[in-house]
């Protein structure tokens, strides 16, 4: 037997088991090591706020369309920072089929992250992990921040940052800590906004050169440590539509404003006639589905997670050092009900498998 997640509900969450499957041709099967629960689209399932509830994304014409084919609960096989073992691969028919050694994806042993969502095991075809086996003796715990990485240095190469750059990053939970990370070492100066005291700690801490909460004074605060300027590019990764309006506030004029934040409902809070209107701020929107339009014709998204395995696996982002609680799968409504309810305390909550 085999044990998945399910959401049943909003704020629901029940453990699932079904029969392990056979492998089809050209299969593999990996034995779940740990999965990363998601402080962002996850919790729009958890909570009943993702826009998928109530409409159809049309990849055709790249419009939500409402209708009945959306997303109803139950909601299985969430879950997008998954780390395991190979435990058996089913050789591939046709062309393929003596493929080994080099030629051949993965093998038996290798550690892989993908996504597969938070089961015990995920049966995937072989030829989409390939690129996906971390490095030997990189901590298999590094690689459920694989996706969120890229989610955060997709934003950072947005930016455009380099040396003598100036950026406030708004939201420092995991992916804004890893952005703020990224910005670092990209050259910028990073200053980190965020109303929790320890996660404003965690960024200086990772080379941020000042770290502000949010209050009616930040702008202001922000002009004075950048000598009147203010930054040259705000990312903004909350998902929260004032901070969005700070940080039209934040950059100078012809300022930049990355939004990389997942925004649930309607805008409240943001008022494009002030700020935004008179210093000509220019907003962009950034998503893990594609890389920033300028760098389409050299990065991909799988280079952009290779960047962030490189970095990973040669210590320059210490992403596991983000977890702050471990739970077993049979636990994980109570992994929900923190990051729900105590985001204080909870910054990557991490489901492990034995």
């Amino acid at each position: 037997m085999s044990r998945f997640l399910r959401i049943a509900a909003p704020r629901s969450v029940a453990i699932i088991d079904q029969p392990s499957v056979p492998l089809q041709a050209g299969q593999a099967r990996v034995r779940t090591i740990y999965s990363g629960i998601s402080a962002g689209t996850e919790l729009t399932a958890y909570r009943g706020t993702n826009p998928y509830l109530t409409s159809t994304w049309d990849a055709e014409s790249r419009l939500f369309q409402p209708g009945q084919e959306a997303l109803g609960y139950p909601l299985d096989g969430w879950g997008y920072s998954e780390v395991g073992e190979v435990v058996e691969l089913a050789p591939p028919e046709g062309p393929l089929a003596g493929a080994a050694g080099n030629d051949a994806p993965v093998q038996v042993g290798d550690i892989v992250w993908g996504i597969w969502g938070h089961r015990d095991e995920g049966v995937l075809a072989a030829e989409a992990l390939r690129g996906h086996v971390l490095p030997a003796g990189m901590d298999p715990l590094a690689g459920a921040f694989v996706r969120v990485g890229a989610i955060a240095l997709s934003a950072v190469l947005a930016a455009d940052l380099g040396p003598g750059s100036t950026v406030a990053i708004f939201g420092q939970g995991v992916i804004g800590l890893l952005a703020t990370r990224f910005a670092v070492l990209n050259g910028a100066k990073v200053i980190a906004v965020d109303g929790i005291d320890a996660r404003r700690n965690r960024a200086l801490g990772w080379g941020a050169v000042n770290a502000l909460p949010p209050s009616p004074a930040l702008a202001g605060e922000i002009r004075k440590f950048t000598g009147g300027a203010g930054v040259d590019v705000a990312i903004e990764l909350s998902g929260n539509y004032r901070a969005l309006h700070e940080a039209t506030r934040a950059v100078g004029a012809d300022g930049t404003v990355i939004a990389a934040g997942f925004y649930q409902g309607e805008a409240a809070g943001v008022r494009f006639g002030e700020e935004f209107h008179h210093n000509r701020v220019q907003l962009l929107a950034s998503q893990i589905g594609s890389v920033p339009n300028r760098l389409r014709s050299r990065w991909t998204v799988p280079r952009l997670q290779q960047t962030v395995v490189d970095h990973l696996a040669n210590g320059l982002v210490d992403a596991p050092s983000l977890v702050t609680h471990t739970f077993p799968l049979a636990d994980s409504a109570k992994a929900y009900e923190l990051l729900d309810t105590d985001a204080q305390s909870a910054l990557q909550v991490v489901l492990e498998f034995s």
